[in-house]
């Protein structure tokens, strides 16, 4: 399996060149250079595996053995889920009027991203203490990520983390589980900017090429195809749980909601479509719609500013998973995809291709919430189900509770295959103990577990980055001192 740059300037490399990658240093994302695709028998045979074992299955597709003995990439997988509270890792919660919420969250810190930065924390460590090799990670956060990127990689000798947090724009929870990790690998900077803005000295810093090979500067964003790679066991295990039956010809289509910010998830659907799962795929945004407006209208432009939501995490105006699936969708056309996204890294503004609009259209459906949709799902929700929401997951609902009511119909209607007799599936990409204000925003009472309680009472660590500062220079400076201390 070989790895190849969006924009067609970076040359091959392996699984393990992708790992301690950030951006290709042509400015693209590394992608397979080829696709797998499965047949209908080894769906059959993959429909009764547990979540961790599909993602044993889907890594060994993408990680060739003689990089990593599969015994040994079953023994990573197993040690990467053993901190998980739930015993299937995941769980589908089946509600009222065929609503199934597929919860992603029973990691350490109640957010999906922990699934796959467990994993990859695991495929990291097993490298470097092959290589004796020390590598700085850098990681930029809307909410997330940062906390489940310092989980995978806290106390380890041979690997620093640097995260910036946009000051403000991440709950009070979400920033307590980045600041109260008080590890001397783990370094945090909280900026007086958006997601966008902290994007822009990540960028500089990889884009130095002498700094970043001196310093093995990576990340752990979903720019890092091991993310991506272990997300798609999302949506197999999202379809094999919902569809009816896997005896009929065709097989049966299940529908997937992705709540979408960077795009990791719904890029882990288009990847998982393309091997051959009969899903459709649905990408739904809070008020930051850059993704809506281009399935809709091929409208790939920036608004004027970033609109801060409840659905903290997905407030991003600058997906750039977006270019691995236009990648995808074009072919494998490089030359056009590098165009494009200079052409947007200049003008922040794109009209798509009529083909490209086209395709992205048939591939994604879309929707955007507003916060009052979001705090209408979750309320109805609790009323019909007594199950709280994340507003995150509440867009996926939203779209769910939009969409036409089969039990409303009269029954001589019965007989017909509207598309929403389709089973639906909505990812659930965070606990609601995570977002107490915006269930308190909904009307509703929080749930707060133990352990998060508890981050309020403990000591807090982060560096401030100010406007006008130069954030990457300070970035610079303190991962040339952490370096003195290897």
């Amino acid at each position: 399996m070989e790895y190849i740059s969006t924009r067609g300037g970076a040359g091959t490399v392996d699984f393990e060149g992708t790992l301690f990658s950030g951006f290709a240093s042509d400015g693209g994302l590394f992608m397979p250079k080829c696709i797998p695709s499965l047949d209908r028998d080894t769906l059959r045979r993959w429909s009764s595996l547990s979540y961790p074992e599909l993602v044993k299955e889907l890594c060994s597709l993408f990680i060739t053995a003689d990089q990593v003995p599969r015994s040994t990439l079953n023994d990573l997988i197993d040690r990467a889920f053993s901190r998980f509270r739930h015993k299937d890792v995941i769980h589908l919660s089946r509600l009222k009027d065929g609503l199934n919420v597929l919860e992603l969250w029973h990691g350490v810190t109640y957010a999906f991203k922990d699934l796959s930065l467990s994993c990859t924390g695991q495929f990291l460590q097993y490298f470097l203490e092959k290589k004796q090799k020390h590598v700085t990670v850098v990681v930029g956060t809307s909410g997330d990520t940062g906390s489940s990127a310092i989980e995978s990689v806290r106390g380890q000798k041979n690997m620093d983390i640097f995260v910036l947090l946009p000051k403000g724009f991440c709950t009070q929870i979400q920033e307590l589980q980045m600041t109260t990790v008080i590890e001397d690998n783990i370094h945090i900077f909280a900026a007086h900017g958006n997601s966008d803005e902290i994007d822009v000295p990540i960028k500089e810093l990889f884009a130095d090429v002498d700094f970043a090979r001196k310093y093995n500067l990576m990340s752990l964003n979903s720019v890092n195809w091991s993310r991506i790679m272990v997300q798609i066991a999302h949506h197999f295990y999202a379809y094999f749980q919902c569809a009816p039956s896997l005896d009929t010809t065709p097989l049966p289509v299940v529908e997937i909601v992705v709540p979408t910010g960077g795009g990791g998830n719904i890029t882990a659907g288009c990847i998982a479509q393309k091997m051959g799962l009969p899903i459709r795929l649905v990408a739904v945004v809070n008020s930051n719609d850059i993704i809506h407006r281009a399935v809709q209208h091929g409208d790939f432009s920036l608004s004027e500013s970033v609109k801060p939501t409840l659905a903290s995490a997905m407030d991003i105006q600058e997906p750039y998973n977006m270019e691995r699936i236009l990648w995808l969708l074009s072919g494998s056309d490089s030359r056009l995809i590098k165009t494009l996204m200079e052409q947007f890294s200049v003008s922040k503004g794109l009209k798509l291709p009529e083909d490209l609009h086209r395709k992205l259209s048939e591939t994604l459906r879309s929707c955007s919430a507003s916060d009052e949709d979001i705090t209408r799902a979750m309320w109805r929700c609790w009323e019909e189900n007594c199950y709280l929401l994340c507003p995150h997951s509440a867009v996926a609902v939203h779209y769910h509770y939009s969409q036409p009511d089969r039990t409303r119909l009269p029954q001589s209607f019965s007989c017909f295959p509207f598309p929403f007799s389709t089973p639906r599936c909505c990812l659930a990409p965070a606990s609601a103990a995570k977002f107490q204000d915006a269930l308190l925003r909904a009307g509703l009472v929080p749930q707060v577990p133990p352990e998060i309680a508890a981050l309020k009472a403990m000591e807090t660590r982060s560096t401030p980055l100010q406007r006008g500062q130069d954030w990457a220079q300070a970035l610079r400076e303190q991962i040339e001192a952490a370096a003195q201390q290897w």
